[in-house]
């Protein structure tokens, strides 16, 4: 690998994230928080829960940037696949495109979007309950200098926690409505950009909340795009009795 390689956007998003999280922990252990009071009195089992709840969502965050989001393979100037786009920022066709995620430098498409997904919940724990151990230990007092200089770090996390949360809260919610009625990011915003649902009144894949689910949480019922869209197309056409 050339030297300038660590210097790519990808591992500098990806160093930048995992320096962060790691520099969060370890404000909550060094401050008066109950993380560092259970700590002091040996009760270990909460803080290493923390630990590992901590490096599952790392593990996590790494896994879904570095996996492939299901890129396609095509000739210069094809047709490309249902439900597929080329994203500008990978300069690669991506299967069931959602969007190009820029704290992740990587696509969220077929294959990792379950993982994303997983990766936003476990994160939104870990946020919330850093969030609450970070406000354990902000003791108010005066003078505020003296405050700021005791506690000014931890409240500065406090703070980044708090947005960081409602940002993850967001993405939560947001997925989870498009994974319940099986359609993506790009498909809710462009809608009226993309040929094979600027005519249609509703979204031809949806096949209702349980179905969309196991599709896309474990694949089931099997089966391409292509065939769920001439389903639905054969049932649009289909006269009335």
């Amino acid at each position: 690998m050339a030297p300038w390689a660590l210097l790519s956007p990808g591992v500098l998003v990806r160093t930048g994230h995992t320096v962060l999280t790691w520099g969060i922990t370890l404000v909550l252990f060094l401050h008066d928080t109950e993380l560092r009071q259970w700590e002091e009195q040996g009760e270990l089992l909460l803080p290493l829960t923390f630990l590992l709840l901590v490096l599952g969502s790392l593990l996590l965050y790494l896994a879904v940037s570095l996996m492939d989001p299901g890129y396609v393979n095509v000739q210069p100037q094809p047709q490309q696949p249902l439900r597929a786009r080329h994203c500008r920022e990978c300069r690669r066709c991506v299967r069931r495109y959602d969007h190009h995620c820029p704290w992740m430098e990587n696509c969220v498409g077929e294959r990792n979007h379950p993982l994303f997904v997983v990766y936003l919940a476990l994160q939104l724990v870990v946020l919330l309950w850093g969030l609450y151990l970070a406000w354990s230990g902000l003791r108010f007092f005066q003078p505020w200098g003296q405050w700021l200089r005791s506690s000014g770090l931890l409240f500065a996390t406090f703070l980044l926690l708090s947005l960081f949360s409602l940002v993850a809260s967001l993405l939560l919610v947001s997925h989870l409505y498009l994974v319940a009625s099986n359609t993506t990011t790009w498909e809710f915003i462009s809608s009226h950009r993309i040929a094979y649902l600027r005519q249609r009144p509703s979204n031809p894949f949806d096949r209702g909340l349980t179905r969309n689910l196991a599709h896309f949480f474990c694949g089931w019922p099997s089966g391409s795009w292509e065939t769920l869209w001439a389903e639905e197309e054969e049932e649009g056409s289909s006269p009335a009795v």
